[in-house]
């Protein structure tokens, strides 16, 4: 008598493909000089959209200061500062969306570029936007703990008193130096995991694993060209917040715009 089961195995057709990990690119330094042109070029040929991204990033950073005195958390405002920029690839998403339409000679306007960031929440970007987020609580907390460790016995009750207490005493110095290097390491972490995962989720069907890796690899295969784009990242970003944040306005488009291109020339474009 027959098997009853015979033929019900599925056909080997109906398996779903799995996809394959991006292909990693060899950058120079002359990748990310092209990628800076381009990425000014991109700012200059919609200056106002551009800047409205950058102004809403200075804006948000003014207001968690000024919520952070408020509250009277002063010991914070030191880190919260520093550790800004950390954030900043999820908050260019904007504009890596407009460098891909310009790269494409697509028109586009306001509620496009709007629709495809608020489409993000439904794929893999809120994990990305997790880690970040994550990451800079854990950047927060560990700034706190050394704290509490180092300066517990130091007096300070307002902004001046914590400022003087850190740069012109000996536990200052030692809170400086040990938060540096934790910072350090925790940016390399965000910077690797973040550098080229961000345009690639928004450019292509994958997972926030799978772009994380990407990205991994595209920093561990170019440690000397993307640790100098680390470099130019941070310099320009922590200058930038020296006049009230208003600096944003204009780097963090160009950066966004710039990061896109930069991953164009890093990540193989998809096959097929």
């Amino acid at each position: 008598m027959a098997s009853k089961t015979a033929g019900s195995t599925p056909p080997n057709n109906l398996t779903p493909p799995q996809r394959a990990m991006p292909k990693v690119n060899k950058v120079t330094a002359g990748d990310i000089t092209a990628s800076l042109k381009a990425g000014f070029s991109d700012f200059l040929t919609r200056p106002f959209m551009s800047g409205f991204f950058g102004l809403l990033y200075a804006v948000f950073g003014i207001l968690f200061v000024w919520s952070l005195i408020w509250l009277g958390k002063i010991w914070m405002i030191i880190p919260a500062v520093v550790g800004f920029p950390l954030v900043a690839p999820f908050a260019a998403t904007g504009l890596y969306e407009m460098s891909r339409r310009l790269q494409k000679g697509e028109s586009f306007g306001w509620s496009e570029i709007l629709t495809v960031m608020a489409n993000q929440r439904k794929r893999e970007m809120g994990w990305m936007a997790f880690v970040t987020l994550f990451i800079f609580w854990v950047w927060i907390y560990q700034v706190r703990l050394w704290l509490a460790i180092i300066l517990q016995d130091a007096p300070f009750s307002d902004f001046d008193g914590f400022l003087n207490t850190v740069f012109f005493t000996p536990q200052g110095w030692t809170f400086l130096a040990i938060g540096t290097c934790a910072g350090a390491i925790l940016s390399a972490v965000l910077f690797s995991v973040t550098v080229v995962a961000m345009p690639l989720l928004l450019d292509r069907e994958t997972n926030f694993v799978s772009a994380m890796l990407t990205s991994i690899r595209v920093v561990t295969e170019n440690p000397v060209v993307m640790l100098t784009w680390a470099a130019i990242i941070s310099v320009t970003m922590l200058l930038s917040l020296v006049p009230a944040f208003l600096g944003l306005i204009f780097t963090l488009p160009i950066l966004g715009h710039t990061t896109w291109h930069l991953y164009q020339r890093a990540v193989a474009p998809a096959e097929g």
